[in-house]
This record gives C-alpha cells, structure tokens and sequence, in this order.
C-alpha cells in the first residue's frame, strides 16, 4: 500500500471505532521487540523520536524497552510542547528524561530507533538531522516504518537517509520497501499487524501490488488429458544475423520451458545454419523480408512473437514490428531501441491493438523510448511505468533490480524476488522468452508479463549464484509445479 492508501486504512479504522492510540501502542511494541529479539546484547537504546506519529510509535517503544530492562537513551526533534493527539499522549505515558536531537552522541553498543518520520516524508532531511545520521554510521538501525530520507511511494532517497539494518512497518509494506534505493536502506523488512482488519485494508488499497503467484497462477493454463503441442501455443522468435543468434535462442528455450507447445526460430538466410548447430526441439524458419513475414503469420496456429534480442537496430525491424503488431508479442532490446528516433510511431500502431504487447525495456531503453519520463526526478519508477504503458498502450516491464510492471489500466506490481547475480549476459533474452511462452498459451499480457519476471526471479534463486543465462531456462518447469500444486 502507499501511504496514502496506509493513510486512508488509518482513518477508516478510527471511523469503525477501532482505539488509534491502541493501535500505536501496538506499534512501538513490535519496534520494541524487533529491538530486543535481534539485538538482545545491546548496551543502550537510543531511540530518536520525529514531531508526528512516527514519533509517537517511538515513544511506546521507548518505554517497553526501558519496562524490559534496557537503558534507553532518548532523543526528540523539534518542540515536544507542538505535539498533539496520539504523539501528545505517547509521549506523557512515556515519561522518561529526554534531550533534543542535537544532544545525541553516540557510544560504543548502541541500536538506535530512527523514529523521527516514516514513509509519507515528502522533503530532503534538515542538516541537523543529515549531521545525525553521519554520526550514527556504523551503528545498528531499527527503521520506523521506513528509514527517515526514502520516499515511501518512490523508494527514492530525498538528500540523506538512514541505512537501516531492520525496518519495522506495520499491516502492509510500502512501495519504498522495495524500489531502490530504498530497498537497500531498509534492511530486513518485518511486516506487524497491529490490528486493522483485512476488510479495511481491501477497502482503502489501491493497484499497487508486491508480484506474487497469488495475482496471476489462475491465468496459467493448465494442462489437460487431451492437450496436444498446437493447443499450448507456437511461439516465434526472431534471430539476428549469422553472429548474433544467440539471444534468440536463449528466448526460444525459455519459451519452451515456459509451456509453449512449439516453438519456431525465424531467421534470414545467413543466420540458419548457425542456429541449426544448436537446435533440436526448437524449429527454424527462414524469414528473408516483411513478405515473407507476412506469409508465414498468416498461418493463426502461432499465438506470439518475441521481437528484439540480437536482432539489431534497422528499418527492417521496425517494419518486422508493425508487421507483428495485433498478435500477442514481446517487444524487447532492438525491438525497442528501433523506434528511438520515431516512438510515436510505434504507439500509434499500438493504440489500434491495446494490451496486446509487452514491452520490456532496461533503463537505457525506457530513456530512449520515454525521454521526459525518465528525467523527471519528481516521478518514482511506478508512476513513470504506468504514465508509459498509457502512452504506449502496452503493458511495460520497466527492467531493474526493482522490476516494475504496469498495464494502462492502472494496475503495477513491483517485482522483487530477483537475486543480482541475474544481472549477467543473456538474462534478459530469457525473460522475452519466459513472457512469450506464455502470451503463446493465452495468458494476458499483464498476467504474462508479472508471471515471466517472478519466473525469471525464482530460477535465478534456484541456479544460484555464479549462473549463466543458458541455466535459467532448466529451473522454469519445477517452478510451474509449485505454482500448480504439484511436487
């Protein structure tokens, strides 16, 4: 949830009568006890409280540590006089000496509480508190909510920010729990219910969501008794020229393992004796211009196309495109970096045949096809995806450590189960794959889009580190029976 969805959560629980200082209370203790289950030997508890609700949630964990027999040392900013409601009243039932932020030094033992703002700071941190920050660098951090200096919507880092080593949030994680650079702030995330029933979560959350199995396995098809090669799809890749086939044939695998029943390389003459050293379930077509292009997918037995990985940058491929557009496809790599100079051109075509195409750009490629969007600072990397998937009209897979998948209906899913070490050669040709085997079986673009990268994030935990992308396909199939419920 963002946080003004949290935020909306917050007052329809106090509208159903649900006790809001409770539900702080319930807080502060689970900061408090995130505190004393990771950090048990902890000489001293310095817990620095903000000038809002963050910092009431610090005040109760100040005194639960403190009732629990740790020496807390305690810190506020701002003037306690200003504070009101809940933070008023944490504050008082606290009752413990404190001092202003200034006063903070550290000492050798101490975790510190970052309570001072949670995940609605929408403006860079003050030098005082910047100057906090260098000098606790070094020292274990508990995160309130969200480490004070990230952008709870974004994830972007507003000037300075604590790099927490946990992060305590409460019923729901934020956006910038996940998009970086505040992935890397936050640490171990740990999600507390505190007591605001589900109903009023569903009630006040929005379309933003973490990619799980749970949004997109009922889209999967399943196979059947009576299934045959035909009935669960034909892709078609495309190759590049005789020393650039190898992309494709890193796609056309994954396609396979992905559940397509066919899958067919399309090549010019030059490139087809290269790939037929290395095929053997995988068939090759020989595709020498757009007519025979046009040809050869008049045949309505191949269900998608993946377009781009080695294919290179060329007139032809932009025709190949517009040719391809209408049927289910994945536009990836040169298939995107084509239309840089022209990418009104291809979303014009697109707005004829919406949601029928994933596009799946890096950031390079995102910059060149959405130059405004990408320099503008303002704009996280959700908002920046779905304002493209409009404009596109084609769900966009905005590439990254933080992956972000948005339809222009409005739906995003952030991804977040990929390992770094997927970050190597070919990797990203085994998603197009992944995506297009399944466009190829009927699965809906976003669907396809969301499962291929949680996919591609699971065989990449699976081959381990130090894997190559020619590994990625062969953990594909194991995956599918987790996600069918078999073993």
């Amino acid at each position: 949830m963002t946080p003004e969805e949290m935020g909306r959560a917050d007052a329809l629980a106090a509208e159903s009568g649900i006790d809001s200082y409770a539900l702080m209370v319930s807080a502060g203790w689970a900061v408090a006890a995130c505190l004393l289950r990771h950090y048990p030997a902890a000489r001293r508890a310095v817990v620095l409280c903000g000038p809002g609700n963050n910092g009431g949630d610090g005040y109760v964990a100040a005194r639960a540590l403190a009732e629990a027999g740790m020496k807390v040392a305690l810190f506020y900013l701002g003037d306690p006089a200003r504070l009101s409601g809940d933070a008023l009243r944490a504050r008082q039932d606290c009752g413990m000496d404190s001092a202003g932020l200034d006063g903070f030094r550290p000492e050798q033992g101490d975790v510190i509480v970052d309570a001072l703002f949670g995940a609605g700071l929408a403006r860079p941190l003050s030098d005082e508190i910047a100057a906090v920050i260098a000098r606790a660098e070094g020292l274990p951090v508990i995160a309130v909510d969200l480490p004070s200096g990230i952008s709870g919507p974004t994830g972007q880092a507003l000037g300075a920010a604590f790099k927490a080593s946990h992060t305590v949030t409460f019923m729901a994680a934020k956006p910038g729990h996940y998009l970086l650079p505040g992935r890397a702030h936050c640490g171990r995330l740990e999600v507390f219910d505190i007591g605001i029933p589900r109903r009023i979560l569903a009630e006040a959350a929005g379309d933003h969501h973490l990619n799980t199995p749970a949004l997109w396995a009922d889209s999967l098809p399943r196979a059947g008794a009576d299934s045959h090669k035909f009935s669960r799809g034909h892709l078609g890749v495309f190759s590049g020229g005789a020393s650039a086939t190898g992309a494709a044939r890193l796609a056309a695998m994954a396609g396979l393992k992905a559940g397509a029943g066919l899958v067919t390389i399309a090549a010019a003459p030059q490139a087809i004796l290269v790939n037929a050293g290395h095929l053997t379930a995988i068939m090759l077509k020989r595709i020498e211009d757009v007519s025979a292009l046009r040809d050869w997918i008049a045949d309505k037995r191949l269900s998608a196309f993946v377009l781009g990985p080695g294919f290179g940058i060329s007139a032809e491929t932009r025709d190949f495109a517009e040719t391809l557009i209408g049927r289910p496809l994945v536009l990836d790599a040169d298939g995107l970096t084509a239309f840089a100079e022209q990418p009104a051109a291809l979303f014009d075509r697109l707005e004829a045949a919406p949601e029928t195409c994933v596009m799946t750009p890096h950031a390079g490629e995102f910059a060149r096809l959405f130059p405004d969007l990408a320099e503008d600072s303002d704009l996280g990397k959700p908002e920046k995806a779905l304002r493209a998937a409009r404009r596109a009209h084609a769900v966009v897979l905005y590439k990254g450590a933080d992956t972000v998948i948005a339809s222009p209906d409005g739906r995003i899913v952030i991804n977040a189960n990929a390992p770094p070490w997927l970050a190597t050669a070919g990797s990203g040709d085994v998603l197009s794959g992944t995506i297009g085997g399944l466009l190829a079986q009927g699965v809906p673009a976003f669907e396809a889009a969301s499962a291929g990268a949680w996919l591609h994030g699971e065989a990449g935990n699976r081959a381990g580190a130090g894997l190559t992308a020619e590994d990625l396909p062969t953990h594909l199939p194991s995956i599918h029976e987790i996600i069918h419920g078999g073993r």
